[in-house]
């Protein structure tokens, strides 16, 4: 039977490698027969994998150090790890979600990566209005170190909600997904951007707490009437990274079941539609999550 995805054997790297989509995506490569490095805080459960490596991604040294561990080349990147915000920091939760995997591609992967290479990042829906809100990111996504990334978001740590990282996280890793891929993509590496719709994993609770209860995160899982499963996320990573999307380069795929559809054809409200910066709206948002707390 022919390989169509062709993992078997190479080098595959997943982030937040030990729960939800992470887990989920990384089964699936170990029976594809792909070398999988785990990269999580929590120990990888998965039997099969390559090795384990303990990182918190949201500081750039642990990065570094994890780095040592992994193969000089490598074929695919999956950057799945993130944070909702619900229990940490701001800093930590936009670190982790956007600052970690660009400063992973840029001083690792265009290194160890070559023709044939693959690369995805896993946004969110709340990420599908970067095109709308650009220029409120262009300066972080454009912005050269770690060091100035923080910097270029320090005013907004004491005035935004930390949850709101969230969403300017994964628009500017939305942003930088399509600019990476014009500009890698002449060295044959394609990169690729999965926007997941709700999803049931271990951070529900806190997904739900930032909608509004259970019956507002449902609402944001299109038509299907359920929460999605960890796997019908990582499938379409999987997919995306494989020889079977070799032409698939610098798209957002939206895995919603319909949500972004009923969107566009203004059949349902964008709630997240909003200014991910602007002073008055972060205010107010502060104001709300005070009070579902």
């Amino acid at each position: 039977m022919k390989d169509y995805f062709n993992y078997s054997d190479k080098i595959c790297v997943v982030t937040g490698a030990s729960s939800g989509m992470g887990k989920a995506t990384v089964e699936t490569l170990v029976d594809l027969g792909a070398k999988v490095y785990a990269l999580d805080l929590n120990p990888c459960s998965v039997t099969g994998i390559e090795k384990f490596i303990k990182c918190n991604l949201a500081k750039k040294e642990e990065i570094d150090e994890a780095m040592k561990e992994l193969p000089e080349h490598i074929d695919s990147f999956f950057g799945v790890a993130g944070l909702s915000g619900a229990k940490t920091d701001y800093r930590t939760t936009f670190n982790c979600n956007f600052t970690a995997n660009k400063y992973i591609c840029e001083n690792y992967l265009v290194k160890r990566m070559g023709q044939g290479s693959s690369i995805l990042f896993v946004s969110s829906t709340a990420g599908l209005n970067w095109k709308k809100y650009k220029k409120e990111q262009d300066k972080v996504v454009h912005a050269s170190t770690w060091e100035e990334i923080n910097q270029l978001i320090n005013k907004l740590v004491k005035k935004s909600p930390s949850t709101f990282a969230y969403v300017y996280s994964k628009r500017c890793i939305s942003q930088y997904s399509a600019e990476l891929a014009c500009k890698l993509g002449k060295q044959g590496i394609r990169v690729n951007n999965v926007m997941p719709g709700s999803t049931n994993t271990g951070m529900k609770n806190e997904f739900e707490k930032m909608a509004g209860g259970a019956e507002a995160l449902l609402k944001e899982a299109g038509l299907a009437s359920r929460l999605a499963r960890s796997e019908e996320m990582a499938y379409p990573m999987v997919f995306l990274n494989s020889s079977m999307a070799s032409f698939v380069s610098g798209i957002d795929f939206c895995v919603d079941y319909a949500d972004y559809a009923l969107k566009e054809l203004k059949l349902k409200k964008d709630v997240e539609d909003i200014s991910a910066t602007n002073p008055f709206i972060l205010m107010i948002a502060k104001k709300m999550m005070a009070k579902r707390k």
